[in-house]
């Protein structure tokens, strides 16, 4: 028979479960069957995995970062601008006075370049360095923030990029986009909204 507490099989005539040791009600004096209990079918224990917990980067320790960025590029920038101007103030010198609208234009095409480098610098800067192993640019590692997914895991290079590319939108609304980690709950910017990032603390 069955122990109806812990499923043991026990024999007919035991009085208690070898199971559990708890005591098994036998047919009466009447000498009636008692009825074999079910068959005990343990459950197995379900296992719940919790979201992952984060220490979201501010809103000021975000923007010191941007600051310490903003330096580094800073001397990278003018030296790429007077490199461009020199190139088209040199290049009017030599084409002279009867050609002053080739060197202007010399000029115009140098400073263009010039930016132009500054511009892909920068994408390639901030998307390769969140996207690497660091998960951070310089100004972020040194204020100890990284950019992750929503689940914590380092970002790929194509969503890196969708970060990236988000700034433009959260400075196009006046900013509002940036000062949006400021007030959101899991510290986001529009830009990391739209990529589905976070900054953290490491």
């Amino acid at each position: 028979m069955f122990c109806t507490r812990c499923g043991a099989v026990n024999q007919d005539a035991a009085r208690f479960c070898k199971g559990c040791g708890s005591a098994i009600d036998l047919a009466g004096a009447s000498g009636a069957a008692v009825a074999a209990a079910p068959a005990y079918a343990p459950t197995s224990p379900v296992f719940t995995q919790s979201a992952p917990q984060f220490r979201y980067a501010g809103f000021w320790r975000r923007f010191a970062a941007m600051i310490i960025d903003g330096i580094v590029f800073s001397p990278l920038f003018l030296i790429f601008f007077a490199g461009s101007g020199l190139f088209g103030v040199i290049s009017g010198a030599a084409a002279g006075r009867d050609m002053e609208g080739a060197g202007a234009a010399l000029l115009g095409l140098g400073i263009f370049a010039g930016v132009l480098v500054m511009v892909a610098g920068n994408w390639l800067y901030h998307t390769m360095m969140e996207c690497s192993r660091h998960q951070a640019t310089l100004g972020k590692m040194a204020l100890g923030i990284k950019v992750t997914d929503l689940n914590g895991n380092r970002i790929s290079f194509a969503r890196a990029n969708g970060r990236f590319f988000g700034k433009l939108i959260s400075g196009a609304i006046m900013n509002i986009g940036y000062l949006m980690a400021a007030f959101t709950e899991k510290k986001q910017a529009l830009h990391d909204i739209l990529a589905g990032c976070l900054v953290v603390l490491k």
